[in-house]
């Protein structure tokens, strides 16, 4: 028996494509390319998987907490059906200007998930695309890597990424911790 590996993931631009606007409805919930296929990768190498997302629409008032929490259920559904399981999702439904500490790149998501889950998240891999989850990774003493889907292109033009290993998405990351 394998020992239980933890891994971060953020959820618009790494697992499901970012509309750019916010995910508010399951069906404009659309897997990025191979995504289904890099969890269960995870999984059978004994990662557990933790999602954290920043959720503004919640205070922007564009959707309810109940309409995020029903993709997430759908997402976690549609993961499950694919042979993987996602463990734990932590929401921040704040604004930038709201200051909380759940707001990546702040680490109040994965210090409720360690508390929670009664684990520690220090040394673990999270991937992102935004450099909000770089530098989360970094605070938290994670693994930063950067996928180009989502923000990623945006944020190596934008952003000094040099501390984070960069992938072309969820899969090529995946088969490059699962080696």
């Amino acid at each position: 028996m394998s020992e239980t590996k933890y891994i971060i993931l953020d959820r618009d631009g790494v697992i499901n494509v970012d509309l750019f606007d916010y995910v508010t409805k399951s069906n404009d919930f659309k897997f990025e390319t191979g995504s289904l296929e890099a969890l269960k990768l995870l999984t059978t190498h004994n990662f557990k998987i933790i999602v954290a997302t920043n959720q503004a629409c919640i205070s922007l008032g564009i959707a309810t907490q109940e309409e995020i929490e029903n993709v997430n259920l759908h997402m976690k559904q549609k993961v499950k059906e694919f042979g993987s399981e996602i463990l734990h999702v932590e929401v921040c439904p704040h604004k930038p200007e709201d200051n909380c500490n759940c707001r990546k790149p702040k680490t109040g998501l994965l210090t409720s998930a360690e508390e929670i889950l009664n684990i520690n998240l220090k040394g673990c891999y999270f991937i992102g695309d935004k450099f909000s989850d770089v530098q989360c990774a970094l605070n938290h003493e994670c693994i930063p890597l950067l996928v180009k889907t989502g923000y990623g292109e945006t944020t190596l033009k934008n952003h000094d990424t040099s501390q984070a290993k960069v992938f072309e998405n969820l899969f090529s990351a995946t088969k490059f911790i699962c080696n």
